[in-house]
């Protein structure tokens, strides 16, 4: 039987509904005000345990507050996600069927591409062709900056990757989808869209995940079959002011073998 929920966990709920996506250190801050204002007692170590308790009362609603990586700097972000919608029709009620076969197509790019990212130009490119309406660019401009403003889509020099709220709530769809592109981190076990891939057992990994692991190795070795790892090693702390430089010098080959 599920603990109960006290006013503090749900003035948590209704706060990150509110945020949408909130980092690590930011949901354990909101943690500790809920706790200090509705009088239950607060352990700074165990905000997950509190949040098991508010997603034991969401799983009849098929609702989960669900915890990911942030493939840009390794971070751990929560985020509020619909369990009983599992395809991008979850945006349906924010966008038309045009903006939502713009997003879709996006997605192909994003997750074909070998670094996990679509450059604004592919994008813009494919808005004549667009169905049942096709699109101006200037107006598939203003689409791709709402999706990132709704945390579907990132935007970093030009061009697009998922994200963290966008793959957290379409981690389901994306795996079925696109089987052959998309890979689950071996370390982590989350989707990656950003990650290396070994040449040998095409295990992938993603890339904060890589410089937290290769930190603690003597030599760099596929964690699974551990055959010598051929690509660069990525940085400990990605920069998010040159993810261009930083991604295409920190990977030979991403994501696809």
């Amino acid at each position: 039987m599920a603990a109960p929920m006290s006013d503090a966990h749900r003035h948590f709920l209704q706060a990150l509904m509110r945020l949408g996506i909130a980092e690590r250190a930011e949901a354990g801050r909101l943690h500790q005000r809920c706790c200090e204002l509705h009088g239950v007692h607060y352990a700074h170590d165990r905000l997950d345990d509190f949040i098991a308790v508010v997603n034991a009362h969401l799983q009849p609603l098929f609702m989960e507050i669900r915890k990911g990586l942030a493939e840009a700097n390794g971070r751990t972000y929560y985020a509020l996600v619909n369990l009983a919608e599992t395809d991008v029709t979850k945006l349906a009620s924010d966008y038309s069927e045009s903006e939502l076969e713009l997003f879709k197509k996006t997605l192909d790019l994003i997750l074909v591409s070998e670094t996990g990212f679509a450059s604004s130009t592919e994008i813009l490119n494919l808005a004549d062709q667009l169905k049942p309406k096709k699109m101006r660019k200037r107006e598939a401009e203003q689409v791709l900056q709402s999706l990132v403003r709704g945390q579907w889509l990132a935007e970093r020099e030009g061009e697009y990757t998922l994200h963290t709220r966008g793959i957290l709530e379409l981690e389901q769809y994306i795996l079925r989808h696109y089987p052959e592109a998309a890979r689950k981190c071996h370390i982590c076990r989350s989707v990656a869209i950003q990650s290396q891939a070994c040449e040998d057992c095409g295990v992938g990994v993603h890339l904060p995940c890589l410089a937290k692991y290769f930190r603690a190795q003597a030599e760099p070795r596929c964690p699974q079959c551990k055959q010598f790892w051929p690509h660069r090693i990525p940085d400990s702390q990605p920069s998010s002011n040159t993810p261009r430089e930083s991604r295409r010098s920190s990977s030979l080959e991403t994501r696809r073998r």
